[in-house]
């Protein structure tokens, strides 16, 4: 349960153990869209060049789309190395390329949907291979394929999303990047209505929006406090013997509050300050 992923243009080596060392939880090298054309030769071989060792926090790469042609070069740039710890797919629209995909790798595969065709197949998507170990969307790309230009035209994208993750057994996904790195109030506003539609996190593309990207995500006091006693209750009734968990409030208890209690839980005591 990470909430906050750290992307970093592929042609940057400056910039690589900087971030590692920023407090995102991991680190996302972009041999995509953040490297033009005449320096991805360049950008792959600093990224191969930087994974030959091992990293606090997990590295992810982002490759080139799999349609495209430079997929094959990053891939054999890349898999093997012993400071990779993920792919990042963009621009995936079909679960066959994912299946294909997952035969030649051995590493897990986090995939971007940007297209309305790859988000009608976004839970075929999610389940093509078992290296999937999560989805989202790439807002930017898919907002131009969609023609809206606000959050408010991206609502049902968003819902679908989650909701295809949720059904394949994969985390809650990460938003998008929010690209205004001066707004945070901005930044802090958008993460709470995603959290609110199921988001778990956020990839940021600035080290200044990953503490409020945490703090949006991460559970409140309140939060915590009602969890732990919804959990205290369940131990109680366990000890008594009983089937029926009744909360000091009142409220009974099944089993999907337990399980969504121990994650808040859990989450907070990861990011505990």
């Amino acid at each position: 349960m990470l909430l906050s992923w750290l992307y970093v243009p592929g042609d940057r080596p400056d910039r690589f153990a900087k971030a590692v060392a920023s407090g995102a939880d991991a680190v996302i090298l972009d041999l995509e869209d953040a490297v033009v054309a005449g320096r991805k030769a360049y950008a792959r071989d600093a990224v191969a060049e930087f994974l030959a060792d091992r990293h606090p926090v997990p590295v992810q790469v982002r490759v080139n789309e799999l349609t495209g042609p430079d997929v094959d070069a990053d891939l054999t740039a890349v898999t093997g190395r012993p400071g990779l710890n993920g792919l990042r797919l963009p621009k995936v629209e079909s679960a066959a390329t994912v299946t294909a995909l997952g035969e030649r790798v051995d590493v897990p595969l986090h995939l971007l949907i940007e297209s309305a065709v790859g988000l009608e197949s976004a839970y075929p998507i999610a389940v093509a291979h078992p290296a999937v170990a999560s989805i989202g969307l790439g807002e930017a790309d898919l907002r131009s394929d969609l023609g809206v230009s606000d959050d408010d035209g991206l609502l049902w994208a968003r819902g679908r999303v989650v909701v295809a993750a949720r059904a394949a057994g994969l985390t809650p996904p990460a938003m998008a990047v929010y690209a205004d790195v001066v707004d945070l109030d901005g930044l802090a506003a958008s993460c709470a209505v995603g959290r609110q539609l199921g988001f778990l996190g956020r990839t940021a593309i600035h080290p200044r929006q990953l503490p409020v990207i945490v703090e949006a995500f991460r559970p409140a006091e309140q939060e915590v406090a009602r969890a732990t006693e919804l959990l205290a209750a369940v131990a109680d009734a366990e000890l008594r013997d009983s089937g029926t968990v009744v909360l000091p409030d009142g409220r009974f208890a099944d089993r999907a509050m337990v399980a969504a209690a121990q994650r808040v839980v859990d989450l907070a005591a990861r990011y505990s300050t």
